[in-house]
């Protein structure tokens, strides 16, 4: 039985915040400021029975909450917050501007993992760049360059 630590707590309640990752299954973990993703594969994920292959807006919305969940995560773990009712500091947030995906393979029937890697991170918005694999970290099913509107510190 392994033991919760702060961290991992802080990251279940960023992750409560948005529960359509709950709906689809997503698991993000922490190691520092570092956070890797994983989307568990289910059959009703499949969007080509033939092949079989991962249906692309699963794909999409994972990277798409991976790049999110980072740039939250980075702003949870640097500090960067704002009183919430409750009398606890979470970070205000940011709302998606555009998605721009890149598929390069099919997504097969099996567990997919993603990473992000935030680009630009400014008062007004911020840029987050998303790879998602299966088998090997250099061979990216799809890539995600991500743009979201930063909320206003006074809110």
């Amino acid at each position: 039985m392994s033991e919760t630590t702060p961290r991992d707590a802080l990251l279940a309640r960023l992750m409560e915040r948005v529960p359509y990752m709950a709906f689809m299954g997503f698991e993000f973990t922490a190691k520092g400021a570092d956070l890797s993703a994983k989307m568990p594969y289910r059959a009703d994920l499949i969007g080509n029975p033939v092949l079989p292959a991962l249906h692309g807006g699963a794909i999409a919305s994972f990277l798409e909450m991976t790049a999110f969940m980072s740039l939250g995560w980075s702003r949870v773990w640097m500090g960067d917050g704002c009183l919430s009712a409750d009398g606890e500091v979470w970070p205000a947030v940011p709302k998606t501007i555009d998605l721009t995906i890149d598929y390069m393979r099919s997504g097969k029937a099996q567990d997919t993992f993603a990473s992000a890697r935030i680009t630009r991170a400014g008062r007004r918005f911020a840029t987050v760049h998303a790879t998602a694999w299966q088998d090997e970290p250099d061979r990216p099913i799809a890539d995600a360059m991500c743009h979201f509107l930063m909320p206003r510190r006074d809110g």
